[in-house]
């Protein structure tokens, strides 16, 4: 929103002041010198904020344990496949039946190329990724009350906006419009420019006809012999694209965790936690809930208890890393200090809710001609992702149905998984009608219901005020995760967080 009315200056300012656009600052690998003498440290919770902690701790020589509530490491780096089975709050279990190889991630989906710490530990543990096709101009726009209701290809609403836009910018230039700005020679290159940006004809005008068909695709394609002349496709009015709301989409590509190229692990999101927790090995204790958190002289103790309702027992420690989302440590018994627990108590987390679909064969490859990339909807269901894999594959796949945040996910979140599934192949059949004929199987994920975190990612009241002080070591434990960051929701603010509590925890031991 601020985007369209301030410009794109503007909109980077403010998603950077938010914490949404920014660059990591990962500068290379933690070299840590000096001896930590027998030093113990605590890591609750097993994410990868934890498992980062855990595995640069180990190689600087501390005596490290983690406690982690759940069977497996990773947290919200998390994949579900075939076999797997998911019980959420309220009881509810779900049974994944999809076919082998295929898998929905719930959480973290894709990696930017700008997320440096993500992939050099991808790099270092041999995780291998490969590409994550986050724009297709083949793919759709949707709006259920514009243009009948019928998907528009994405190509040909970027195209036709583009060049509506190029258009009015033209005019203005030729009217001398833009003197006191641009010189007469720019102005004759800006025109020049603007002609072939938005594929405007000799009279720098945007209409129907072979320029504006080569960017926005053609009514009847260039072929060869006889039928092979192509026929123009048809531009839509610039005012039709205005009111479909669907140029809000456009510039999905264009932020700057979003640009070209973004990366996957092959296999699953989870590809990562598992090899973190190769490296790290038995240090990592699973199904341990934790339920106190006390700080007595030089130590911090946790008690805990197994998920199988065992007895009660206690870590003790020199230090502590907490990475549980404050959401989670809010229900915890703890002595921090009044300021840390109104700064944990006051978080709250976003909502948000994703399904993915198993359909008997890649329709959208084989019907749609849509290889990856992301279809937009203003439906709740908010976009369908297409799998960046295993192209022109002749069985069964699966389709990210459903990414929902605000209204819309909460409102999924009260549907039964049943209900939620239902809904889904609603909404997606007003974009694909193969959906009910080629379905499979499918399994949804509300965050808010997710018993290890209840909720998405951390939100601050006040983040100038509160950020700093929650950085703090309070008694003997350090925060981590992705919460404690500048790049909330994203694996790299919990990476990044990792490690800038590791290296101050250590400046403490070696200088003390």
């Amino acid at each position: 929103m601020i985007g369209t009315v301030a410009g794109a200056s503007a909109m980077y300012g403010a998603m950077g002041a938010l914490g949404l656009a920014q660059a990591s600052t990962y500068d290379g690998r933690l070299e840590l010198s000096g001896d930590p003498k027998g030093t113990r440290v605590l890591i609750l919770g097993a994410g990868l904020a934890g498992m980062t902690a855990a595995y640069e701790l180990g190689r600087a020589g501390y005596e490290v344990k983690v406690l982690e509530f759940r069977e497996k490491a990773g947290g919200r780096c998390w994949s579900l496949r075939g076999g797997d089975t998911y019980t959420e709050l309220g009881g509810e279990t779900q049974e994944v039946t999809f076919s082998e190889g295929n898998y929905i991630n719930p959480g973290p989906w894709r990696i930017p190329s700008d997320h440096y710490a993500v992939l050099d530990y991808c790099k270092r543990f041999g995780v291998k990724l490969e590409p994550f096709i986050q724009v297709n101009y083949n793919a759709y726009l949707h709006n259920p009350d514009a243009f009948e209701g019928k998907p528009q290809r994405f190509r040909e609403i970027s195209s036709d906006f583009r060049g509506h836009v190029a258009e009015l910018l033209a005019k203005v230039v030729d009217q001398n419009a833009l003197d006191a700005s641009v010189t007469e020679a720019d102005a004759e290159l800006l025109l020049a420019a603007l002609k072939r940006y938005g594929a405007l004809n000799d009279d720098m005008a945007y209409t129907t006809g072979e320029a504006s068909s080569a960017y926005r695709g053609w009514a009847s394609p260039e072929g060869g012999g006889t039928t092979g002349k192509p026929e123009a496709s048809e531009v839509i009015p610039l005012s039709e694209i205005l009111q479909s709301n669907l140029w809000r989409n456009l510039t999905a590509g264009d932020d700057l965790h979003m640009q070209s190229t973004i990366f996957q692990p092959i296999g699953g999101m989870d590809k990562i936690a598992d090899a973190f927790a190769r490296e790290v090995g038995e240090v990592v204790t699973y199904n341990a809930k934790v339920t106190r958190i006390r700080h007595e002289g030089e130590t911090v103790t946790a008690t805990w208890i197994p998920s199988d309702g065992g007895d009660e027992q206690t870590e003790t420690a020199n230090y502590c890393i907490c990475t549980i989302p404050f959401s989670i440590l809010s229900q915890i018994d703890h002595d921090f200090s009044s300021r840390m627990s109104g700064i944990i108590d006051g978080m709250y987390y976003a909502s948000s809710f994703k399904c993915g679909i198993e359909f008997k064969r890649r329709f959208w490859e084989q019907d749609e001609h849509i290889y990856g990339g992301i279809s937009y909807t203003t439906l709740p269901i908010s976009l369908i992702s297409y799998p960046s894999t295993d192209f022109f594959s002749d069985g069964p796949a699966v389709l990210l149905s459903a990414y929902s945040w605000g209204a819309a996910s909460y409102q999924f979140n009260a549907m039964s998984p049943a209900e939620r599934l239902e809904t889904v192949l609603g909404y997606g059949s007003q974009i694909h009608a193969q959906y009910r004929d080629e379905f499979v199987s499918g399994v949804s994920v509300g965050w808010h219901r997710v018993p290890w975190v209840l909720g998405c990612y951390g939100i601050w009241k006040d983040r100038d005020a509160d950020y700093m002080d929650a950085t703090m070591m309070d008694g003997r434990t350090l925060m981590a995760g992705e919460h404690i960051s500048y790049l909330p929701a994203w694996m790299e603010g919990a990476i990044l967080s990792a490690l800038d509590a590791v290296q101050r925890l250590h400046t403490s031991v070696t200088e003390a």
